[in-house]
């Protein structure tokens, strides 16, 4: 699929992974709907990149929200080819913490944005791809889903996000079968340590430490690059099923 020719919606597209999606589809020609809850940063964004990138407010948790996004991207865009799942929450809190156990609302809360909110829009999104004229490979769209390195190496105090990105890293493979039919690619990445607003929240020595964790390069992922791979599997239509590590080969510790 051509990235110059795509129309697509990224989630949690006004910042970190998203953001830099959304600079990559614009950058080469893509049409693309920024879907945050930061009505701020997503118009802010949307004005900077002219008149190809439009934002649309968006809770990936609620049915009637993502619907009604949907339905405002496309009439403004004309179509969707592609989405890029980015939107997401982390959390560090222990089952057991010195307070007493987790608080249930905020496990629930970490999986309901994200693994039910990606699953949402897929659904949503899926039902609008269908209905595409096919391409040259026989292709009606692609999904890309964030999980993380977490999903595989989670630590002391992630239950909640480690679930979370493990059941996005679960439904790959099931969705991308399913979708086999319908000529729609399913792919996930799992980042590791990435300079993220998530992060962005520690120190700088902090920062700097966490980055020298990783095998090669000795620093943290840079958002661009994450959006280099989200575009080598829109335009690769072999690749579907799969998720990608993207980590610079590090396997987290216990802590």
């Amino acid at each position: 699929m051509r990235v110059s020719e795509c129309i697509a919606v990224v989630t949690g597209g006004a910042s970190g992974l998203g953001e830099a999606c959304v600079r990559e589809l614009a950058g080469a020609g893509a049409k693309a709907a920024v879907f945050d809850l930061d009505v701020e940063k997503g118009q802010k964004l949307a004005a900077e990149l002219g008149g190809r990138i439009v934002f649309v407010r968006a809770d990936v948790t609620s049915d009637e929200s993502v619907r009604e996004a949907i339905r405002k991207a496309m009439e403004a865009l004309g179509g969707l080819d592609v989405v890029i799942n980015c939107a997401g929450v982390g959390v560090a809190c222990k089952a057991l913490t010195k307070k007493g156990p987790m608080p249930l609302a905020e496990f629930n809360r970490v999986v309901q944005i994200n693994l039910v909110g990606t699953f949402n829009v897929i659904r949503l999104a899926l039902e609008q791809m269908v209905r595409n004229a096919p391409n040259g490979e026989g292709e009606r769209g692609v999904i890309i889903n964030t999980a993380s390195a977490a999903a595989f190496d989670g630590q002391v105090g992630q239950p909640a996000y480690s679930a979370s990105k493990a059941g996005v890293v679960g439904m790959t493979l099931p969705l991308a079968r399913e979708c086999a039919d319908y000529g729609v690619r399913v792919m996930t990445i799992a980042p590791g340590l990435f300079n993220t607003p998530m992060l962005a929240l520690l120190p700088e020595a902090v920062r700097e430490a966490l980055g020298k964790m990783v095998p090669f390069p000795q620093r943290l992922g840079r958002p661009g690059e994450y959006a280099m791979l989200a575009r080598h599997i829109i335009e690769n239509p072999m690749l579907n099923g799969e998720v990608i590590r993207l980590d610079g080969a590090i396997r987290m510790a216990p802590k």
